[in-house]
């Protein structure tokens, strides 16, 4: 029997459209300081790259990246040499990591530095999208250091084509919302907090990604599959563009796949 192909679904009004499920690439860069249930060895370059032709064979176009991801974009720039058009590429800036440790820099210096510094190690001319890695002090963020002003500027200069808030609160989820393309929001079967922040969305035309769809592979729900649970509650709501899931197990990404595409047939 056929799969169904993973759908696409427009980011906001931005013109791009993304699959419902996208390749986070976390696991590609780094694995110190990350919350995940159990250790993890990275990738060499040949698993890598087997990893990203599954996910393109598999319908995903969407990969997530971020300076704080180690030397995922590093690693990204070269993997994905002579295909770059064939997928849509979401990056960070706000967020380093440097000697196990992660530091925060929003103002529209280190902003545009670390643009730059993407564009160079994604070895692309473009981002697609980029978004604002939050320390959890979102509102701060958007009104004492501009950094979305600073990100609607590098769009204007055609740097990046569209750019929002990876959002740890509701009001700068909101706000941010109000003020740029779209957020990055937490939902998943044990959180719906931020729930008001992709109503708005959906309403006004904002791209809506999830992080932690699967609370970084904590999910879990007695009697029931709780990967299938959460792709039907998610993608039952038609202001989320995409769910991020950041697996590196051929494996789960196509059972990932496979429960993405169950779930967006019952719509």
């Amino acid at each position: 029997m056929e799969t169904d192909p993973l759908p696409l679904r427009p980011f906001g009004s931005t013109g791009l459209d993304i699959s419902i499920l996208g390749l986070g690439t976390v696991k590609l860069g780094r694995n110190q300081g990350v919350k995940y249930p159990e250790g993890f060895v990275i990738p060499d370059d040949r698993q890598a790259a087997a990893l990203l032709s599954l996910a393109k064979s598999l319908g995903i176009n969407l990969i997530d990246t971020a300076p704080a991801y180690g030397n995922s974009e590093q690693r990204l720039g070269t993997l994905l040499k002579g295909q770059r058009d064939q997928w849509v590429i979401c990056s960070k800036v706000g967020e380093e990591f440097d000697d196990g440790q992660s530091w925060f820099d929003f103002t529209p210096e280190h902003t545009r530095f670390s643009i730059e510094r993407s564009l160079q190690r994604l070895n692309t001319d473009v981002i697609d999208m980029v978004l604002v890695h939050s320390d959890g002090n979102d509102e701060t963020i958007i009104r004492k250091f501009g950094t979305l002003d600073a990100l609607a500027a590098l769009k204007a200069e055609g740097k990046i084509r569209a750019f929002g808030m990876s959002s740890k609160t509701v009001s700068g989820g909101l706000l941010a919302a109000k003020h740029s393309d779209g957020v990055m929001v937490t939902w998943n079967l044990q959180y719906d907090d931020e729930l008001p922040v992709i109503d708005y969305c959906r309403e006004h035309h904002k791209g809506v990604l999830i992080k932690k769809a699967l609370a970084s592979g904590h999910a879990t729900l007695a009697g029931e599959d709780p990967i299938q649970k959460t792709f039907d509650m998610l993608f039952a709501h038609q202001g989320v563009s995409s769910a991020i899931v950041g697996t590196i197990n051929p494996e789960h990404l196509a059972t990932n796949v496979r429960k993405a595409v169950q779930a967006s047939r019952g719509l």
